[in-house]
């Protein structure tokens, strides 16, 4: 059956032949005659259709023209083109909070380092109530109505009441918009005494100087080693992956090339300015690296510059370029197919519907190799295209771990909503003792898991839970109390003493 949307689409087209074939606008067609048939067709539905198009009408257009051209090749709104950019400029306006939404109610997760409402005393667990005297409770909320009301131009102000655990009356603050800073590198610590970690979320404007930044506090904490966490991350700008790549290869070395039908070959080599060509590099990836995260993860594989560990990526091999229109709005299209130095193109088949294009990495076989072309690195080791990069030391999903019943955690906010209030009661006596210590981490993940457990049963959510299901998510629940309590960071020194990808990584480095 023909989707309402659509109708008015199809019968559109169906008049325009109709007139086509009655012959009653031939003078309209002859002074249209050199155009293309698109144009003339659009063309003649705006002067002759019997309805009014209405506004949404040159969008569905558009979106129609798109869909089959590639997966990535997509029009931004005008409406979603500020967000959409916000997250790749590196920085937004606003008060500077990460927050949930749990129970109709915005929860701050955590004030943002140095930012407006950490520098007004604004801590996690505090509830947003009321926005501009305008109450934000219990009516339906979602992300973008928060994110309207919360952001907006540098040094305007936004009034917020906050109800606080334990205080009788709602607290107001005066919040002074400032620019907030989007981080793409999350962590930067040392696992060990020569073993370093840096996680990558999404290569935007800023990440080349962050990654800077990450490299020379390492470097002063003696590290000799670098485990470079690219897992689920989605990619971004080429030239941050190009120069991230440079730092690890020596002079002259090949990282990239990229080549469409109307552009030339373009090749990017590695200049002499690296920072890390001394230092043994394991890069992680999983099936949520993309993009630019594969052009790292290629540049060092076919280089034999480092190994790579994990499972295979994404597979991304095309480059898309923005081109902005007159109203506001963007098409991002996809213009070029990147190389990795061997020549290889890891982009993945399109399959036969978007659907089933995303579907995929979480449907194959990692041990299943599709592409039979071989491929040869600087130092003759064979390898394949066609569908992303194939880790050196393969990383197998636990199958006998089954998320259904940990999602539901997630998606209803109950995992969000207990570390908030865990957080809360225990902040003191976390905070005094010492948070890094291995005996005390283990010992407070046991309080933890039982708390859970029984917080979940109390609200009536409780699912049954296999032993290695409550390991994980007895980790991911320490792991956020600790990111409420002392930072980004530590979120990740939890995660990683008990991550199969490290483990991996570290025997590699120390082989």
């Amino acid at each position: 059956m023909i989707q309402n949307n659509y109708k008015p689409i199809l019968y559109s087209l169906l008049i325009v032949i109709g007139i086509l074939i009655g012959n009653s606008i031939n003078n309209e067609a002859k002074t249209i005659n050199e155009e293309s048939k698109i144009n003339r067709i659009l063309k003649l539905i705006d002067q002759h259709y019997v309805d009014t198009l209405g506004e949404n009408f040159e969008e569905k257009m558009i979106n129609l023209m798109i869909k089959d051209l590639d997966p990535h090749t997509s029009y931004i709104p005008k409406k979603e083109y500020k967000n959409v950019n916000e997250n790749m400029s590196g920085e937004f306006s606003g008060i500077g909070i990460e927050f949930n939404i749990i129970d109709d109610t915005i929860v701050v997760v955590s004030p943002i380092s140095n930012g407006p409402s950490e520098k007004l005393g604004i801590i996690s667990g505090d509830k947003i109530i009321k926005i501009d005297g305008e109450n934000f409770a219990g009516i339906g909320l979602e992300n973008e109505d928060v994110i309207s009301n919360l952001r907006g131009k540098k040094d305007t102000y936004v009034i917020i009441n906050i109800k606080r655990s334990k205080a009788k009356e709602l607290i107001e603050f005066k919040i002074k918009r400032e620019q907030i800073p989007i981080y793409s590198v999350d962590a930067s610590i040392m696992i060990d005494e020569k073993n370093g970690y840096i996680k990558i979320n999404r290569f935007s404007a800023t990440t080349i100087k962050e990654f800077d930044k990450a490299i020379r506090k390492l470097k002063a904490l003696k590290m000799d080693n670098l485990i470079l966490d690219l897992r689920d991350n989605p990619g971004g700008y080429l030239n941050a992956a190009a120069s991230i790549s440079d730092e690890f290869l020596k002079k002259n070395e090949l990282i990239v090339f990229t080549e469409g039908r109307n552009r030339e070959k373009n090749e990017i080599f590695a200049s002499s300015n690296g920072k890390l060509e001394d230092i043994e590099i394991v890069i992680l990836i999983n099936e949520g690296s993309a993009s630019a995260s594969e052009i790292i993860a290629g540049a060092i594989q076919d280089n034999d510059r480092g190994k790579i560990v994990g499972r295979r990526s994404f597979g991304k091999g095309l480059v898309q370029e923005e081109i902005r229109l007159d109203d506001g709005t963007a098409i991002r299209l996809t213009t070029q197919r990147y190389y990795t130095p061997s020549g290889r193109c890891i982009q993945k088949e399109y399959g036969n519907s978007k659907k089933d294009y995303y579907l995929e990495q979480y449907l194959r076989n990692d041990s299943v190799i599709n592409d039979t072309v071989k491929f040869l690195t600087k130092k003759g080791r064979v390898v394949y295209g066609g569908g992303g990069i194939t880790p050196d030391h393969l990383i197998q999903r636990d199958t006998t771990l089954n998320y259904r019943n940990i999602n539901y955690y997630f998606s209803k906010g109950i995992i969000s909503e207990f570390c908030i209030k865990y957080s809360e009661k225990n902040s003191l006596r976390i905070k005094n003792k010492l948070p890094t210590s291995i005996d005390f981490i283990n010992s407070e993940r046991k309080l933890i898991i039982k708390d859970f457990l029984e917080f979940v049963k109390i609200n009536k959510s409780s699912k049954t839970l296999q032993q290695n299901e409550k390991k994980y998510l007895s980790i991911e629940l320490q792991a956020r109390i600790w990111r409420n309590l002392f930072g980004k960071e530590n979120y990740y020194q939890i995660k990683n003493s008990n991550d199969k990808y490290i483990e991996k990584a570290m025997m590699v480095l120390n082989n």
